[in-house]
C-alpha cells in the first residue's frame, strides 16, 4: 500500500503493447461480498476485458473473478459476468461518443483499491497494427542500448 492508499490488485500489461493510449478514466466497480474477498486475495484477470454500454449505463464484460472458496454461494456466481461500472453520466456519454468513433475501444488496465474501495482505470484506446509493434519493440531496444552505452562511458 502506498501513500496515497492505493493497493493494486491486477494490471493488464499486454495493453500497452496492443493499443495506443489516448486517454484514462477511474471508474468504480459494483462488486458482490464474495467477490470483494477474491480480490483483495488478487484472484482476478484483466485478459480479455473490455467495456460495454446497455441502457446508458457503462458495463465491464469478460473480467474473470475466481469465486471465494469459502463463502457459502461460490458456486452460484459466474466468473466473468457482466459488472456495472461507476461513472457520472457526463463522463459515460464523453465515451459513448468516442467508442462510436471508428477503432476506439475502452478495455481495463488495472484493478485497484483506494481507501477500501474497489476502482477500475479504464483506458480509451486504439488497436495497434502489427507494424506499429514492431515499431515499439525496436525503440525500446534502442533506447536500451543506448542506455548501456552511455552507462559504460
Amino acid at each position: 500500500m502506498n501513500s496515497e492508499g492505493i493497493k493494486i490488485v491486477c494490471q493488464n500489461r499486454k495493453a500497452r503493447h496492443l493499443y495506443h493510449i489516448e486517454s484514462t478514466v477511474e471508474a468504480g466497480l459494483v462488486l458482490l461480498g464474495p467477490e470483494v474477498k477474491s480480490l483483495r486475495e488478487a484472484r482476478v484477470s484483466l485478459g480479455d476485458g473490455y467495456v460495454g454500454f446497455k441502457y446508458g449505463e457503462a458495463w465491464l464484460y469478460n473480467v474473470h473473478i475466481s469465486p471465494y472458496p469459502y463463502a457459502a454461494d461460490s458456486g452460484r456466481l459466474d466468473p466473468t459476468r457482466a459488472r456495472k461500472l461507476l461513472l457520472n453520466r457526463r463522463e459515460i456519454r464523453r465515451l459513448m461518443g468516442k467508442i462510436l468513433e471508428r477503432g476506439y475501444t475502452l478495455i481495463p488496465l488495472r484493478i485497484y483499491f483506494k481507501n477500501g474501495k474497489a476502482k477500475v482505470e479504464l483506458a480509451l484506446a486504439k488497436g495497434k497494427k502489427l507494424y506499429d509493434k514492431r515499431e515499439t519493440m525496436r525503440r525500446r531496444t534502442l533506447e536500451r542500448e543506448f542506455q548501456k552505452d552511455y552507462k559504460i562511458r
